[in-house]
């Protein structure tokens, strides 16, 4: 199958000048830390130890064998074909991932006309937030007894995840009566955690209760959706296989050593050249597509949870080669291109206006899609727009667009995706994930953690007065609460 390509013309000083865009000289300096980089990266990926406990195993999702991923698809389909609402809860990489291939995969307006389901049920997306009004709204308008719920959490005490799945399960008890729990399926822990223990506890009573499905060990949540997300993809019909033969595809294009025939090296080292040395500190991810939104949204998470860090990363390796990493206090970084989602066309004509005429500290990756799914010719030949198609208009939009970055010395790139089907998608996932634990190792920060998240959850257990909270953090909110003067507040 063709795969994606990347092109990043348009990342050099040949085209947008030597004080803006990466210079051969500057690439080949970066050969060194490139390769070093490389090395690092492989030797975890080999060791199995160390790849799992320092949150790699995401890296073999495209080998799971053939026997889980048929179980899971036969699963998905026997749901598929009993519900007419499936409400799948979760946040972050529980729910980005799976909102991406949702809106990646399937027909546009998928909810909104039966044709377009083909048989299959409407899917709705909660407890990722903790707005009540969407979740009323949900529970006001689904019959209970037609809907079944996919609850999603590593440990099960996300607050905006537990709060939903609370509500829901209360709900599912009181309209689909004592079977209820036939309706819910948790993807949690395989081991450990309140989510697991509860499904325990209910499958000794139905077996057919509760079924669960595990996250596996050394999977983070932003790289998870090829585990988390399968059955997603096997209720709404789409083939797994291709997805992971996708990711398989990319794969083994990203274990190269050399940046010029490995996309994802090269991506990240010219993204850490503009960073490093030209100030670029903002990544905006443009796809012309709207069914590629939010893919771009998925991403914002992957790059800002790993790459936004505090602290260096020092590593420790045993006499066995078993490798720990910690956060280098000695070395504070605060590292990180911040991360914004946009779209083309639409926001060409809201962030375009900043991208060409504002700070000069952005890199735009564009995704370009080839061929759609359909197309549609404009009536008329009264004037330029008159029996061109949209899809010719969308490819010269973004050709305009990277020109108007280029005249103005922005640096910009270019994925090409030949089509948006399930094997260009699973290839898309994981190059940006490949690129942005690359990016990492360039860093030398740890890609695979995110202790920046625990801070406010901290904050609300503290209020909420969960037990156990740790001493420290409770004695650190209670010595800094937040300060307010009535005079600030107009």
């Amino acid at each position: 199958m063709q795969g994606i390509n990347f092109d990043f013309n348009n990342m050099f000083s040949f085209n947008v000048g030597p004080r803006h865009g990466v210079t051969y000289l500057e690439l080949s300096r970066m050969s060194a830390a490139i390769d070093k980089a490389h090395r690092h990266l492989s030797s975890i990926i080999k060791n199995d130890h160390n790849r799992v406990s320092l949150g790699l195993e995401w890296v073999n999702l495209s080998f799971q064998d053939r026997k889980t991923v048929n179980k899971i698809q036969l699963l998905g389909r026997e749901i598929s074909r009993k519900f007419k609402n499936i409400i799948f809860l979760g946040i972050g990489g529980s729910f980005l991932g799976l909102k991406a291939a949702q809106d990646a995969l399937l027909a546009p307006y998928y909810n909104e006309f039966s044709a377009q389901r083909e048989g299959h049920p409407k899917i709705y997306f909660e407890g990722n937030n903790l707005d009540p009004d969407t979740l009323a709204a949900l529970m006001r308008n689904l019959d209970p007894a037609k809907t079944f719920v996919v609850v999603i959490s590593k440990s099960g005490e996300t607050t905006e995840t537990k709060a939903a799945f609370k509500i829901v399960e209360e709900w599912l008890k009181k309209g689909a009566g004592k079977n209820y729990g036939r309706q819910i399926i948790a993807i949690t822990d395989p081991q450990s955690g309140s989510l697991r223990r509860y499904a325990q506890e209910k499958q000794k009573k139905d077996v057919l209760s509760f079924r669960s499905l595990p996250l596996l060990k050394g999977v983070g949540g932003r790289f998870s959706e090829l585990n988390i997300g399968l059955l997603h993809l096997a209720i709404v019909g789409v083939n797994i296989r291709e997805v992971l033969d996708g990711a398989k595809a990319m794969y083994k294009r990203c274990s190269r050593p050399g940046i010029f025939k490995n996309p994802a090296y090269m991506y990240a080292a010219l993204q850490n050249i503009l960073y490093r040395k030209k100030g670029k500190t903002i990544a905006i991810i443009m796809p012309f597509s709207e069914t590629l939104k939010s893919t771009a949204d998925w991403y914002v998470q992957l790059l800002a949870e790993s790459l936004g860090k505090k602290y260096g990363r020092r590593i420790r390796v045993s006499s066995d080669g078993r490798e720990t990493w910690e956060q280098d206090p000695g070395r504070i970084v605060n590292t990180g291109r911040t991360p914004v989602s946009a779209r083309g066309t639409n926001d060409l004509h809201s962030i375009q206006q900043n991208n060409i005429e504002g700070r000069n500290d952005k890199t735009v990756t564009f995704i370009k899609v080839q061929n759609f799914q359909a197309d549609i010719k404009i009536p008329g030949d009264d004037d330029v727009l008159g029996g061109r198609k949209l899809s010719e208009l969308m490819h010269l939009a973004q050709e305009a667009t990277a020109w108007a970055l280029v005249i103005s010395s922005r640096p910009n790139c270019t994925v090409i995706m030949p089509q948006v089907t399930p094997f260009c998608w699973g290839q898309l996932l994981f190059f940006f994930e490949m690129a942005t634990a690359f990016e990492g190792e360039l860093l030398n920060v740890n890609a695979f953690d995110q202790p920046g998240v625990e801070s406010y959850k901290n904050y609300m257990y503290y209020k909420l007065g969960k037990p156990g909270l740790n001493a420290g953090i409770a004695h650190s909110i209670k010595s800094h609460p937040l300060r307010k003067k009535k005079k600030l507040i107009i």
